[in-house]
């Protein structure tokens, strides 16, 4: 409809200012706050959840859904669709492994620029095993609660069949205070889509101004509104579906880029000394200071020289000249 249309891009206008804004803020003030505060609302929209809904089934579906997914994932990730059910392969499993692939670069590029002086440890732990564990907790409250609403009468199929943010509304629709959780469902969605813009503008800034940390002003405007009017023009081109088609393409040729990168790694993990003394803080403090020494600390200049300590200064005069 050409008024969803119209509501759509103006919202997509308001959150390009917002996350422009975040953006320009930078990453330990806006980028950060927003990240915080969307996790926390999150964790309140699932302990919520999870208290006034089906608690019992959630625990008991879930460590039985668990134990089917590790028992077919082998099964599973060789299939192909060769014999039946490849919309849905392509539908999903394709779709959102190309997802992820196009977002490699803008993600991994903002993990790395805060992540720097972590051990690769903490980086696995931070980047795969947090995020997943989230991902299951999430899945177990919401698609649990949902499975207990189908089984107990409530059509859900029909809302999915509209998509999935209907499916989600109804979901909580069989909740109390509907009023409050709905509103807290868009605040989040904004907030993911400002939080995850605003670092995309900041990673295309940097890749701009030649791997700057700090990149200019305008460039992340600029960034911001161009990613802003491309996901405006691809809404009124062909809707989520067209969304779907330019990342599987974008992703394609960046899949040869990673496997190169992986390669890259492995290189450099070989080639790294390894015992390097001091905490990763530490290093990183010493990997900033450059070849003038800035960064170390001033001498004190009321220590004076103990017996047998020759002056600095005295040294280079001592030198003859070239």
């Amino acid at each position: 409809m050409p008024g969803s249309t119209a509501l759509a891009v103006s919202i997509i206008a308001v959150l390009t200012v917002l996350f422009v804004l975040s953006a320009l803020s930078g990453v330990h003030r806006g980028i950060q706050w927003l990240s915080n505060g969307n996790m926390i609302l999150a964790a309140v929209l699932l302990l919520f959840v999870f208290v006034v809904g089906p608690t019992v089934f959630i625990l008991a579906s879930q460590t039985e859904a668990r134990g089917g997914y590790l028992a077919s994932l082998p099964k599973m990730s060789f299939t192909t669709g060769a014999f039946g059910g490849g919309e849905w392969l392509s539908g999903w499993t394709i779709f959102y492994g190309a997802w992820w692939i196009s977002w490699a670069p803008f993600v991994g590029t903002f993990i790395a620029r805060i992540s720097r002086g972590r051990t690769i440890r903490e980086f696995i732990v931070g980047v795969i095993v947090a995020p997943s564990l989230v991902g299951v907790v999430w899945f177990a409250i919401l698609g649990g609660t949902a499975l207990n609403q189908q089984m107990h009468g409530a059509d859900l199929a029909s809302a999915v069949a509209q998509g999935e943010e209907a499916g989600l509304f109804a979901t909580l629709q069989h909740l109390p205070w509907f009023s409050v959780t709905s509103v807290l469902v868009i605040v989040l969605v904004g907030l993911f889509f400002v939080s995850g813009a605003d670092a995309a503008s900041v990673v295309l800034g940097m890749l701009s101004c030649r791997g700057s940390t700090s990149p200019g002003r305008g460039v992340v405007i600029l960034w911001g509104a161009l990613t802003g009017l491309v996901a405006a023009v691809l809404l009124m081109a062909g809707g989520l579906e067209a969304v779907k088609q330019v990342a599987i393409i974008a992703a394609f040729p960046f899949l040869f880029v990673m496997i190169g990168l992986c390669v890259s790694l492995v290189k450099a993990l070989r080639a790294e000394p390894t015992g390097t003394p001091g905490p990763p803080r530490e290093q990183e403090r010493a990997a900033d200071t450059d070849d003038k020494g800035v960064g170390a600390p001033e001498p004190d200049p009321q220590l004076k020289p103990g017996p047998g300590v020759v002056p600095a200064d005295a040294v280079a005069d001592s030198q003859p000249a070239s």
